[in-house]
């Protein structure tokens, strides 16, 4: 079987479409490598590239990409309710078939390396690739977002992993490195109160007592006048979708709130799926094997 590395890139434009298109478009008709889903969001002001792919030929993809990225993004206008530190924000690998881990971030550290030298950008290890241990989580590394990130260049516990110990003046600063499939997962609030839905994630997340593998953060939705729960869900397999949903529905009582929906950013496995159905319907003992799908593929 031919090895195969997922790569999940997230961008700091989701209003610009053309600009969107330009960004994807390496993804597109490169042999060895599969666009498999592009989401943009206005309000997050941010947009998620799936793509599957050989290491080599989605290496030079990534790199075109950061090239549109950073030319056509300007981090000093940009504006949206996602935490964010970049034009290029996050760049992780996620290994799929006959590629190890170890291997991810050896392809995530060609890529840091190459990004940094050619576009003069500095760039942060995370996760699985991390230099140390402080700079594995990626919430700790984005701290300070693009307009705190000058400073915090200057401390010698975060100086980049790879290019100059500043700014890139439009394009800020990029993270980069291997990890495990996640599920970014959001649920919709019928509120438009933000104290409400930061509330709500403080709760639900694990830094605040929370699922051991869910961090949340609350953002609001201008142009649907609501609040949601913005969640990424690290290891699906530990801490379930149906569990976050639920305890969320859990505390929105406390505020008299109602659940209004929910939505999957970007891909998701399907046994994520599998584990919400048979929750929910009250399955015994369901398995992959039973969903007809599965023997098509």
């Amino acid at each position: 079987m031919p090895k195969i590395i997922e790569c999940v890139p997230n961008f700091s434009e989701g209003r610009d479409q053309d600009v969107v298109k330009r960004i994807a478009a390496p993804f597109s008709g490169r042999p060895g490598v599969k666009l498999l889903d592009v989401q943009t969001d206005g309000d997050h002001n941010r947009m998620v590239v799936t793509a599957i792919g050989a290491p080599d030929p989605m290496k030079q993809a990534v790199i075109e990409a950061m090239a549109e990225a950073i030319a056509r993004i300007d981090m000093t206008c940009h504006q949206g309710q996602h935490p964010r530190m970049g034009a290029v924000d996050v760049v992780p690998f996620i290994p799929v078939q006959e590629i190890t881990m170890p291997e991810a971030v050896e392809l995530s550290r060609q890529v840091a390396a190459e990004a940094a030298a050619r576009f003069e950008l500095p760039v942060f290890l995370y996760e699985r690739s991390a230099s140390a241990p402080h700079r594995a989580n990626l919430a700790a590394v984005r701290k300070g977002q693009f307009e705190g990130m000058a400073e915090k260049l200057k401390a010698p516990q975060w100086q980049p992993d790879y290019g100059p110990a500043k700014v890139h003046p439009t394009a800020g600063v990029t993270a980069v490195g291997a990890r495990a499939p996640l599920v970014a997962f959001n649920v919709n609030l019928g509120t438009d109160r933000a104290d409400i839905a930061d509330a709500i994630a403080k709760t639900v997340r694990h830094i605040g007592g929370g699922l051991r593998y869910c961090k949340a953060m609350g953002v609001t939705l201008q142009e649907r006048n609501q609040v949601q729960v913005s969640m990424n869900m690290t290891d699906f397999s530990q801490s379930a979708l149906y569990q976050a949903l639920e305890l969320i529905r859990i505390e929105a009582r406390r505020f008299g709130v109602p659940v209004v929906g929910s939505e999957v950013v970007g891909l998701v496995p399907m046994q994520a799926l599998i584990d919400c159905a048979a929750h929910y319907l009250g399955l015994e003992n369901f398995t992959m094997a039973q969903v007809l799908e599965s023997h098509l593929l």
